[in-house]
């Protein structure tokens, strides 16, 4: 299987001025983020990856990488055209692997850079559209042809978000008061910092000792400054974690666990009932 060189991405960087024209390339099985949304951080670092397929028309081959570019690209407004020139967020370098004379795999990623197709407003947490970029080249190097498609496809962007937590006193005595303090934030792409997420449903969980798995012991609502408090029975030892499922335009964010030892606990008891013959 040949590697083809990651041209194909390059040469879109000096592209002349677009001609409206058929260029039978096409580019298909579009995946973006192995089908996940996109969370981007508020330096927005990620880098998503994408798989796709370029399929060349009749008349040109995989063996001349510069003879053609495809690519998908990620889009909110107006035309494809003019999402992929304005302010679509486009591929980085990719590689191709040739399945067949005219046929190529690819695989590389989307560029979110804090300097280039960057994310400008919080109001980009939002469905993105999936367009896709084809070019045919002459022997010269000038523009054949060239086209921008929308396609069905859709991907879901959003804020990342990252929750705290502090649990105590520590220790406790058994039967008395745990509160259970934090905080939720959420990226903000204009500012580059995190702010607090209000009126958000988090969901308070708590794991006994010896145990793997957590369980809701009660749902809160964040302020508006996005600080979580939550006050608790103390009954067994464990650890309290804050649990956010996430908005169509953020991501969830679990905390991780703050360990509480309680004194006169003891441990849990687990019953199995027995059977006895007769």
């Amino acid at each position: 299987m040949a590697a083809l060189v990651g041209a194909l991405a390059l040469s879109a960087l000096t592209a002349p001025t677009a001609r409206a024209a058929g260029t039978g390339v096409e580019v298909s099985r579009i995946v973006i983020n192995g089908g996940k949304p996109i969370v981007a951080g508020a330096m927005m670092k990620e880098e998503p990856t994408v798989t796709f397929r370029i399929t060349l028309p009749p008349g040109y081959t995989t063996d001349d990488p510069f003879a053609y570019d495809g690519e998908p690209f990620l889009y909110r407004r107006s035309t494809p055209a003019r999402g992929y020139d304005e302010d679509g967020l486009r591929m980085g370098l990719y590689t191709c692997y040739e399945t067949a004379r005219r046929i190529a795999d690819c695989e590389g990623t989307l560029s979110l850079d804090h300097f280039q197709y960057r994310l400008t407003s919080n109001s980009d947490a939002t469905t993105w559209k999936i367009g896709v970029m084809k070019r045919l080249w002459k022997s010269s190097g000038g523009l054949l042809a060239e086209e921008y498609r929308d396609t069905s496809e859709r991907v879901q962007v959003k804020r990342h978000a990252k929750a705290t937590v502090d649990a105590g006193p520590e220790p406790v005595k058994k039967g008395k008061p745990v509160t259970v303090t934090g905080s939720l934030k959420r990226a903000d792409w204009v500012k580059h910092t995190y702010t607090g997420v209000a009126d958000a449903t988090v969901r308070l969980q708590f794991r006994p000792k010896g145990t793997t798995s957590y369980h809701t012991v009660k749902t809160v609502r964040s302020s508006s400054t996005g600080a979580l408090k939550a006050t608790v029975t103390a009954t067994f030892d464990g650890d309290w974690r804050w649990n956010f499922a996430g908005w169509s335009t953020t991501g969830g964010a679990v905390s991780s666990g703050d360990y509480v030892d309680v004194s006169g606990a003891g441990g849990i008891v687990r019953k199995m009932s027995a059977h006895r013959s007769r």
